[in-house]
């Protein structure tokens, strides 16, 4: 996979002894990995937008709780995403080792850890009701928010399969798997949305949403597993080995990079959960622009968090065969695709905000005030880029707990603080809560770019090496 695109010469013993690879090379590698990720979480991300875009032409009630509830499930399923990252670190470096066989066994692995773990979630989201009645102030929003929850909840098990399974197949530097399969549900979850919410036979109303959403994680999962017997990527699985996979006490490492990886994506997520709870305060309107400001946000989340896998696959696999020079060649690409995608990201939320927020709603009242949102959040992504670039290379050099120490600190010292302090005592409102968080992104993105580029290099290889001396 490295040699096609970089080729690195070498002494006997395979340490570089200068690379010919340059950050062209890197860029072009990149962007090939990266387009196909990028329409993978784009279409995966879409699954729950289309609830939000059929559930919310009911009324405004419904948009308001849609809303709730898919933020409460992006928060706690962050879970789920920040635990697979692990495998960004050592599926990717295992494969660069040359330990296939492991490769498949940290799968299978990660995918336990992460079914166990989803038993306490789905039992929070069952019981959300009597959690979300004390946080808004309508009773029927965090009613029908729970009704959303308690059906998306069986899917579950085929979200968490295919998280997995993605990686796996990423690590191998097979990234068009998750968007063909995503071509061939996405289109079938708008269908079921329309039959289940809409149509005026079968249609069914608010709940058609959520079912529509559960059947279309299911059928992800398949038909990915289908691609792996059928297509590509077999060549790191050596066989199911359950026995060894559910091992809790084999956990530990693997457990240790998954909680820091959680750390990092659960930090932002639960910091956008406290700005829209904040927001029900101020009224159903509020939290209606509330609802298109976050989905957008997550929505543009997914053009750098592309970008940031592959860097981090790419990192993770020069590592894991001690090609150190190019790990750090991998660095300088992150910084240039950080201020490139920053500055265009800014650009279209900028110029577009109105027609954005048309898009989601025909009330006058949210779309003015989340057109101003939408502004400042596009100038949040100047800086949340390069945020979301720089913990990919991160996590490919396996230093998750760097990453989550800055996230809590950036967004529960600073960002949190901050927002609420802007909203409620400066009267600020919703401005308010965005701009707090603008200044504890900005934070962050340069504390991880000091860390970034003061990397240790012989320290991280002595660790990848560690992950897979025993096999």
């Amino acid at each position: 996979m490295i040699s096609e695109t970089s080729p690195l010469i070498e002494d006997s013993n395979g340490r570089v002894l200068h690379a010919p690879t340059t950050t062209l090379w890197e860029a072009r590698a990149i962007l090939s990995s990266s387009l196909p990720l990028i329409i993978t979480f784009f279409l995966q991300y879409s699954l729950t937008v289309v609830s939000i875009f059929s559930v919310g032409h009911i009324g405004k009630t419904e948009l308001a709780a849609v809303s709730l509830a898919i933020m409460t499930f992006n928060v706690t399923v962050s879970i789920f995403n920040g635990m697979a990252t692990c495998l960004d670190t050592l599926c990717a470096q295992a494969y660069g080792a040359k330990k296939y066989s492991l490769v498949g066994l940290y799968f299978q692995k990660c995918t336990a850890m992460l079914l166990v773990c989803a038993i306490p979630i789905v039992t929070l989201w069952c019981c959300s009701g009597s959690i979300l009645i004390h946080i808004v102030e309508e009773p029927q929003l965090a009613v029908l928010a729970q009704t959303y929850l308690r059906i998306i909840s069986f899917g579950a098990p085929g979200y968490i399969c295919f998280e997995t399974g993605k990686r796996f197949l990423q690590a191998q530097g097979v990234f068009h798997a998750g968007q063909y399969c995503l071509f061939i549900v996405a289109p079938i979850n708008v269908l079921l949305n329309y039959v289940l919410v809409w149509d005026p036979t079968i249609g069914i109303g608010f709940i058609g949403a959520p079912i529509s959403t559960a059947i279309s994680y299911w059928l992800m999962s398949f038909l990915l597993l289908g691609y792996v017997l059928l297509v590509d990527g077999k060549k790191c699985w050596n066989g199911l080995q359950l026995q060894e996979s559910f091992n809790i006490r084999s956990w530990g490492p693997m457990m240790g990079l998954a909680l820091n990886g959680t750390a990092m994506l659960l930090s932002e997520f639960i910091a956008f959960e406290i700005l829209t709870l904040s927001a029900a305060r101020f009224g159903t309107t509020s939290l209606a622009a509330q609802s298109i400001v976050s989905t957008m946000a997550t929505l543009f989340f997914q053009v750098p968090f592309g970008v940031s896998v592959a860097v981090s696959t790419r990192m993770g696999n020069y590592i894991g065969a001690e090609k150190i020079v190019a790990a750090q060649t991998v660095n300088r690409v992150a910084i240039l695709a950080a201020l490139l995608l920053g500055v265009c990201n800014c650009t279209l939320l900028v110029s577009a905000k109105v027609h954005i927020a048309t898009l989601f709603t025909d009330d006058k009242d949210v779309i003015s005030s989340a057109s101003v949102i939408i502004e400042i959040l596009g100038i949040n992504q100047l800086y949340d880029c390069a945020n979301v670039l720089f913990a990919g290379c991160l996590r490919g050099q396996g230093r998750q707990h760097i990453g989550s120490a800055l996230n809590l600190i950036a967004y529960y010292v600073v960002a949190v603080p901050l927002g609420l302090f802007f909203a409620f005592s400066l009267d600020l409102k919703l401005v308010g809560l965005w701009s707090g968080l603008g200044v504890g992104i900005f934070v962050l993105s340069v504390s991880e770019a000091w860390f970034v580029f003061t990397s240790n290099w012989p320290q991280i290889l002595n660790e990848s090496k560690e992950r897979t001396s025993g096999y």
